[in-house]
């Protein structure tokens, strides 16, 4: 089982992302899905997530800034980022639980810019 973050980068305050993660050796499905960030000397934090029962949940801190969802033909999880905040700079990882089992993305590097 793989999951395959991308889509980070560098971009102003202001602006927008939108990550991806792909899944490889397993499928998303209506499994619980999440994304999560770490910043430099901060522990990792959830971001938001879509429960098995498909009611996604936000952090405080992105709500109304930050959407998830997914596309199970895709078979991919995405988060739209808008109107970042330098305080939104940090890794962000995917992450699925199936089977009661966590399954973690390797990270992707989103910097914002005053």
């Amino acid at each position: 089982v793989q999951l395959q973050a991308s889509g980070g980068g560098l971009v102003q305050a202001g602006g927008s992302l939108r990550l991806s993660c792909a899944a490889s050796g397993t499928t998303f499905g209506l499994n619980a899905v999440g994304w999560y960030r770490q910043a430099p000397g901060q522990q990792r934090e959830v971001v938001a997530r879509i429960s098995s029962d498909r009611t996604p949940d936000y952090a405080d801190a992105v709500k109304g800034r930050f959407t998830i969802s997914r596309d199970i033909r895709k078979n991919s999880l995405y988060l739209q980022m808008n109107s970042l905040k330098p305080e939104d700079t940090a890794i962000y990882y995917c992450k699925l639980v199936k089977n009661r089992r966590d399954y973690w993305g390797q990270g992707t590097l989103v910097t914002v810019s005053s």
